[in-house]
């Protein structure tokens, strides 16, 4: 039996969504507070909750728990940054309303791993042995090479990064992360990549990065680049201290579409008129949602599904072209050849 929407239920699924969403609060809060006041019996709430998950399968194609997961992670972000944008808008730039770009960050716009970057930057402050940042490093060499990201090094690495801030202040974190943006990362941008997000944010068009890097350190990368905000993954916070859990979504795979889904609720955005940029076929739940999806230094399945599916392709990468083109091995045997024959000639020289 098809469950009846509740007589005073918001009667458009976007317009719900939208107050949902906005409101950051779990389901049962809202439609007890705003959809459905005074929620007074199991009927009623079983309608409201029936019409809520209608309303995600037919504007997101997402289940509702996914897309209260989405609603949490959005809401931590919010949370982390003060508000739900970082950069205002150019005031001499003309808006359009419901369009945004989404870049990912690994890779799209900064080559190598952001996540792995603040590894790095924990390491430097002597947060955890040098065994795990020989690992760290290891890791780090094998996806700037190949730009293969590797889930399960995405999972080891937020579990390790969320246990290390365990009981840290967040002050501490955060003056961490500008030290890397500033140190590590913001130089190692592609200078195609920002000028694609520059041309967006010249359209008078919303820029957000979409990342499983901590939130602090996407919210900080995008203030600096003035981009309109950024999701990350969120750690939670008490007291002014990381608890060590995990706040919604990791920012990975589907966990970005269940974000963007939220963020589009909230900021009304059109999804069909928005683009997505990713380098990662990890990434095909969020590059799927938009009207303009773009495949930016792709890696190889990724690079198959975006000629087969008609997307667009951006290449602005020079070692991983090499890589792509010769192979690893091949590349591994040039550079030691050519090592080798530069100590040769050394060492006839001082013959």
């Amino acid at each position: 039996m098809t469950s009846q929407v509740p007589p005073r239920f918001p009667g458009n699924p976007r317009d719900f969504l939208a107050q949902w969403s906005a409101s950051r609060g779990n389901l049962r809060n809202f439609l007890e507070t705003t959809a459905l006041p005074p929620l007074d019996d199991a009927a009623q709430q079983t309608a409201g909750e029936a019409a809520a998950a209608a309303a995600v399968r037919e504007v997101f194609g997402i289940d509702l728990e996914e897309f209260e997961l989405g609603v949490e992670s959005v809401s931590g972000s919010i949370k982390a940054a003060g508000g739900l944008k970082v950069s205002p808008a150019d005031p001499d730039i003309p808006q359009e309303p419901g369009v945004a770009a989404f870049f990912d960050v690994d890779n799209t716009l900064i080559q190598g791993s952001s996540l792995i970057a603040f590894a790095m930057g924990l390491a430097r402050k002597r947060f955890f042995t040098l065994g795990e940042i020989a690992s760290i490093g290891w890791k780090q060499l094998k996806f700037r090479l190949t730009g293969s990201e590797n889930a399960d090094d995405v999972a080891e690495g937020r579990a390790m990064a969320l246990e290390i801030i365990k009981g840290r202040p967040v002050d501490e974190i955060v003056a961490l992360c500008e030290e890397i943006v500033e140190n590590s990362m913001q130089q190692r941008a592609f200078p195609g990549t920002r000028d694609l997000a520059d041309m967006h944010l010249a359209a008078g068009q919303q820029v957000w990065l979409v990342s499983a890097t901590p939130v602090q350190l996407a919210q900080i990368l995008a203030r600096r680049f003035g981009f309109t905000g950024a999701l990350g993954t969120v750690a939670e916070v008490e007291d002014g201290r990381f608890t060590g859990r995990l706040v919604g979504d990791i920012l990975h795979g589907p966990g970005k579409k269940h974000a963007v889904a939220a963020l589009a609720a909230i900021e009304h955005l059109d999804l069909e008129r928005c683009t997505a940029y990713s380098d990662s076929v990890n990434d095909i739940p969020m590059l799927s949602m938009v009207g303009t999806p773009v495949a930016v230094n792709p890696d190889r399945k990724l690079l198959a599904e975006a000629h087969a599916r008609g997307w667009q392709v951006r290449d602005y990468r020079s070692l991983r072209k090499a890589v792509r083109t010769y192979g690893l091995p091949s590349l591994f045997t040039a550079a030691f050849s050519i090592a080798g024959w530069r100590l040769r000639r050394r060492w006839r020289r001082r013959g």
